[in-house]
């Protein structure tokens, strides 16, 4: 099978090129200015921009065990409408990913049901080092330490353990840090005051900077004394920013960063209109604290962009704020927020592709994803920066069919998601077949 994409401009490796692409089987074959080569299918990309398929590092899609939530098909499918090609969700499901058995079962399930390339994180507790240490590095992304509270047993509180995952093991290490004492000290003082019923505008004080600045800060020291490769997920402070470097390439950086999406969107501001749709952990933050993280992002001591999606019913987050779950869906739009960003002047076309392509595979070291290079899998997403839309029920893929984006207008548009070389979702249709693959990773010499 080959395509041809004609006249399209490609967003790649820090250059916007006016370039045909042709498509053979699964890899990206030829990049040209002029390629007259037959086709089975020819598309005009003229006036349109193609990316390498973007990559989330960070996704909770709710399979095994909370599926009323959401599932592995059904927010892969929102995922390529939203020009996400791969995903890397995360261990807190239930059961917990914490043993072989357990993350090989989400595999099997990911091989039958992911619209998108897949992998899976394995989970760290406590007292599971020996089935952390059997962990392939080969077809598993990493190892996910929660420093904060998670589903199930999945906090990671003891410093023997965590000096003990960090000495002995050369995957790389992602955490959620959130200081847990901090946390349950500042919820009992707002709970002595409210009730269950803290007014939600409070969330970000009580999942403070403070608790934040301490575990992150914590883990770096770790990381630092044994060697370990450390990502920190999801930062939402601008002083936890300071902690990180941007004076070596990524390839070297032994310890990376992330920014989510809603944290570059959203500030403490607009819980009095959001309310629990916007709670999550940890918390959107002030003003000064999206400002901080969009300029380490743009001056690269933040490393990647990602979602954090993580579905809840709506009835749920209706819920008072202490049995309001935190999370939100945002793989169908993450990709559409930054390029009206773009729009708007705060980050280039270029930078986008960098944070939400390049980068994550270059962090995660995913085999031959993440670019537009010849030889590589066509992963890739032909975007229209000129198609006005309003986000609405109606166009909503979530299993839980609602959005904390719900009746905002958008300037761009995703037309066409290309996995492993197949049409797999075209001007609002995601055809039935699924070509996810499980993704693969480069093991250091």
């Amino acid at each position: 099978m080959k395509t041809l994409i004609k006249n399209v401009k490609i967003v790649n490796e820090g250059q916007i090129v006016e370039s045909d692409i042709l498509i053979q089987d699964d890899i990206i074959f030829k990049i040209d200015s002029h390629i007259s080569e037959e086709a089975d299918r020819i598309i005009d990309g003229s006036g349109q921009f193609l990316l390498p398929g973007i990559i989330d590092d960070q996704v909770h899609f709710r399979e095994p065990g909370l599926t009323h939530k959401g599932d592995i098909e059904s927010e892969s499918r929102a995922a390529i409408a939203g020009g996400i090609t791969s995903f890397i969700d995360q261990p807190n499901t239930v059961p917990n990913a914490v043993t072989q058995e357990l993350l090989a079962e989400k595999y099997e399930i990911g091989a039958q049901k992911a619209y998108a390339n897949y992998g899976f994180m394995m989970g760290g507790t406590n007292d599971n080092l020996e089935e952390v240490l059997k962990t392939n590095p080969r077809n598993v992304p990493g190892i996910k330490l929660f420093l904060g509270s998670s589903t199930g047993n999945m906090l990671v509180d003891n410093p023997e353990t965590l000096e003990n995952i960090f000495s002995n093991t050369k995957m790389l290490i992602a955490v959620h840090c959130e200081d847990e004492a901090t946390i349950r000290a500042n919820t009992q003082k707002y709970m002595d005051e409210y009730g269950e019923d803290i007014p939600v505008q409070f969330h970000h004080l009580i999942r403070s900077e403070e608790a934040c600045y301490k575990s992150s800060s914590k883990a770096i020291e770790l990381a630092q004394k044994t060697g370990a490769r450390l990502h920190v997920f999801h930062l939402s402070t601008a002083k936890e920013t300071e902690l990180f470097r941007n004076d070596i390439p990524l390839k070297d950086k032994k310890i990376t960063a992330e920014v989510c999406v809603h944290h570059l969107t959203f500030t403490n501001n607009d819980y009095e209109t959001k309310g629990g749709l916007i709670k999550w952990n940890p918390a959107v933050k002030t003003q000064k604290d999206k400002d901080g993280l969009w300029q380490a992002l743009l001056d690269d001591r933040i490393d990647v962009i990602a979602t954090d999606h993580a579905p809840h019913t709506w009835e749920e987050k209706q819920n008072v704020y202490t049995k309001c779950p935190s999370g939100a869906p945002l793989v169908q739009h993450s990709l559409v927020v930054m390029l009206e960003n773009y729009r708007n002047g705060k980050i280039s076309l270029e930078k986008i592709v960098e944070k939400m392509a390049h980068n994550p595979a270059i962090l995660f070291r995913i085999e031959k994803r993440g670019f537009v290079r010849e030889g590589y899998k066509a992963d890739l997403v032909l975007v229209d920066l000129n198609e006005n839309w309003t986000v609405t029920k109606e166009n909503i893929l979530y299993k839980c069919g609602w959005s904390p984006l719900e009746g905002m207008d958008f300037h761009a548009k995703v037309t066409h998601t290309f996995v492993n070389g197949h049409l797999a979702y075209e001007n609002g249709m995601t055809h039935d077949e699924k070509f996810g693959e499980r993704l693969l990773f480069e093991i250091e010499k």
